[in-house]
């Protein structure tokens, strides 16, 4: 390959992971990678196969030794993404003791709601959803 396709191909790598894909810097790598292998084609004149060693050697090494860190450095700690209905709090419209179910609505859909703890719950008591099993809402009473 000649090395100005090395040095395309890897720009175009480098800029689609931070443009347009969330690959977690993998594409960062191997496009640094064939970049690099594009440089050394340029000023070494290597033959196609020493190219591709190159470039697989440099990208191997550089994601296992530097990717986890350069991540954690730009992505940091993210927040938790909450999906589902699970810690979200509801507003019980009828009585419901232990182990009973009722229906309720939930986010703009009704749900089959279990109480799991040994507590009855009055009309109006707010509930944690403390896990979802299929379309079954499990509450506790919120504290």
């Amino acid at each position: 390959m000649t090395w100005w396709g090395w040095i395309i191909g890897g720009a175009i790598l480098f800029g689609a992971e931070l443009a347009f894909v969330d690959a977690q810097f993998y594409l960062v790598f191997v496009g640094s990678a064939a970049i690099v292998a594009g440089l050394f084609t340029a000023s070494l004149g290597l033959a196609p196969a020493l190219q591709w060693a190159l470039f697989a050697v440099l990208a191997i090494v550089s994601m296992v030794t530097f990717r986890s860190r350069v991540y954690r450095k730009f992505r940091g700690d993210l927040p938790v993404v909450r999906t589902g209905p699970s810690g979200g709090l509801i507003t019980l419209q009828v009585p419901l003791a232990p182990g009973d179910t009722c229906q309720t609505e939930y986010g703009g859909s009704f749900w089959t709601v279990r109480n799991d703890s040994a507590v009855p719950m009055a009309p109006g008591t707010r509930a944690r959803i403390t896990s979802v099993h299929n379309l079954t809402l499990h509450v506790t009473p919120d504290v």
